[in-house]
C-alpha cells in the first residue's frame, strides 16, 4: 500500500502435527478445523490481511491438499492490485529432498523473496489461536533498526520452561534465546515473568537472506528458525524482542486482550475451544472490528426443534438439535444431535451425527464421525482407552469418519 514499507509475508505451514493425531491423520496441522467455523490457518492469515499485508506465501509440505484447497478457494485477493495469498509446496529446487526444518523451508523458497524483493519479511507460524496487529511489530522493528524482531508473550516463569524463552536487556535487545530452559530468564521489568517466543518474526530482508545461507552451510545445524537462526542472530547483536502485551487490537475486550494459545497438543486444542464458550469468553470470536475470516458454507441457519437446547455453546450453520441437550460445547456446521442425546464439554466438527439417546462428554469428534443410538463416549474411561484415542488430560478423540462402538 502507498506509504507503507514493502513487506512480504511468509507463513510456515508445513508441520506434521504429530501431537494432534488423529486430527492430523489426514490433513496438515494448519488445516485442522477450529472454533466451529474456521481452520487454524485462518487466524494468522486474518491477522496479516487485517493489518494490510496482502502479499503472502504459505509454505506447505505434509498432507497439504485440504490446506491448499482452503487457501485457494477462501483466500482470494485482487490480482489486479498485486495482492496474493498462495500456497507454496516443497519444490525441491535445491535437490530431491523435503524441507529439513523451518529455516530450510524458507531457504529452499528464496526465489519467492527474490521475485518480490521486499524490504522486510514477516515470518509467522500457522497453528496458533490469537489476534494480533503485526503492523505494530513491523513499526517497532523499523524504528529500532534490528535485523530481526521476535514476538514475545509474557508468561509466569514457572510455566515458561515449556517454551523457547527470550532474555532481553532494558533496551529490548535480545541477550539470550533458550529452548525450554530449566531456569527461564525474567523480563527486564519483572523477574517473576518470562518472555516466551510466539514463533513470529520480522526480518530485514538482506539479513534474513544472509543468515539462511550461513545456516544452510552449517552441517551442525538442524535448520530451524527458533533453534538455529535466531540464536545465531542473537550472538551477533541483531535481535530485538517485541512485547506482545503492547499490541493493541481494535475491538478487543479486556478479557481477551493479549490472548494467545499454541494448540500443539490435543489437550491445548480442547482447552482453547473451552475458552470460546463462556458468557464472557476468554477469546472472543465476535470481534467484528478485527474479524477472523474464513469460508462460509452455503448452509441454512442452525435449528432447534422439539425442545432441543444448547447452553454456553457455539452452534454452526446447518446444525440441528432435536429434543437433545448440548452444554458447554462447540458444534461446527452440519451437525445433527438426535432426540434424547446429551453432549457436554465437547468439540464436534462438520458432519458429525449423534444418535438418539447417545451421550458424548469431554470429547473431540472429527469430521463425519457417527455416534450410534445409545452409544456412550467419555463416560467409561477404561472402555474409551480400549476403543479410542484418549489424551493425557482425559479427552476422548475420534478421528475423521470414525464410527463409535
Amino acid at each position: 500500500m502507498k506509504g507503507q514499507p514493502h513487506v512480504l509475508g511468509i507463513v510456515l505451514a508445513g508441520g506434521e502435527g504429530k501431537r494432534l493425531w488423529p486430527l492430523t491423520a489426514d490433513r496438515a496441522k494448519p488445516a485442522v478445523p477450529f472454533g466451529g467455523s474456521y481452520r487454524l490457518i485462518d487466524f494468522v492469515l486474518s491477522n496479516l490481511v487485517n493489518a494490510g499485508y496482502i502479499r503472502i506465501c504459505v509454505l506447505t509440505q505434509y498432507k497439504s491438499h485440504s490446506l491448499n484447497r482452503h487457501i485457494t478457494t477462501t483466500w482470494r485477493l485482487s490480482s489486479t492490485l498485486g495482492q496474493y495469498i498462495t500456497p507454496v509446496p516443497a519444490q525441491q529446487r535445491l535437490g530431491p529432498r523435503w524441507y529439513t526444518g523451518s529455516a530450510d523451508a524458507i531457504f529452499q523458497s528464496l526465489n519467492l523473496v527474490y521475485d518480490e524483493a521486499p524490504e522486510y519479511i514477516i515470518v509467522f507460524g500457522a497453528d496458533h489461536v490469537y489476534r494480533m496487529d503485526p503492523s505494530q511489530m513491523v513499526e517497532q522493528h523499523i524504528a529500532t533498526g534490528a535485523g530481526v524482531t521476535v514476538a514475545g508473550i509474557r508468561v509466569p516463569r514457572e510455566q515458561a520452561s515449556a517454551f523457547g524463552c527470550i532474555g532481553a536487556d532494558s533496551s529490548g535487545r535480545i541477550t539470550e534465546f533458550l529452548e525450554k530452559p530449566a531456569v527461564p530468564p525474567g523480563t527486564p521489568d519483572d523477574p517473576d515473568v518470562a518472555f516466551a517466543s510466539m514463533g513470529n518474526y520480522v526480518f530485514t530482508t538482506k539479513l534474513l537472506v544472509s543468515a539462511l545461507h550461513a545456516d544452510s552451510a552449517n552441517q551442525d545445524s538442524d535448520h530451524d528458525m527458533g533453534g538455529d537462526v535466531i540464536p545465531m542472530l542473537v550472538d551477533v547483536g541483531e535481535a530485538a524482542v517485541y512485547d506482545f502485551a503492547e499490541n493493541v487490537v481494535p475491538g478487543a475486550t479486556d478479557r481477551d486482550c493479549g490472548y494467545w494459545r499454541d494448540v500443539g497438543t490435543l489437550d491445548t486444542y480442547y482447552e482453547s475451544h473451552m475458552d470460546l464458550v463462556s458468557v464472557h469468553p476468554v477469546f472472543n470470536l465476535y470481534n467484528q472490528v478485527w474479524p477472523i475470516r474464513t469460508e462460509m458454507p452455503p448452509l441454512p441457519p442452525a435449528k432447534f426443534v422439539q425442545g432441543g437446547t444448547a447452553q454456553e455453546s457455539i452452534v454452526g450453520a446447518g446444525s440441528i438439535i432435536s429434543a437433545a441437550q448440548v452444554n458447554h460445547s462447540v458444534l461446527s456446521s452440519d451437525v445433527v444431535i438426535e432426540a434424547g442425546a446429551y453432549v457436554e464439554g465437547s468439540v464436534l466438527m462438520p458432519g458429525v451425527r449423534v444418535g438418539k439417546g447417545a451421550v458424548v462428554r469431554r470429547a473431540i469428534l472429527d469430521k463425519n464421525v457417527i455416534i450410534p443410538d445409545g452409544a456412550q463416549v467419555g463416560v467409561d474411561p477404561e472402555l474409551d482407552r480400549e476403543r479410542y484415542t484418549v489424551s493425557g488430560g482425559g479427552v476422548v478423540v475420534l478421528g475423521k469418519g470414525a464410527h463409535a462402538e
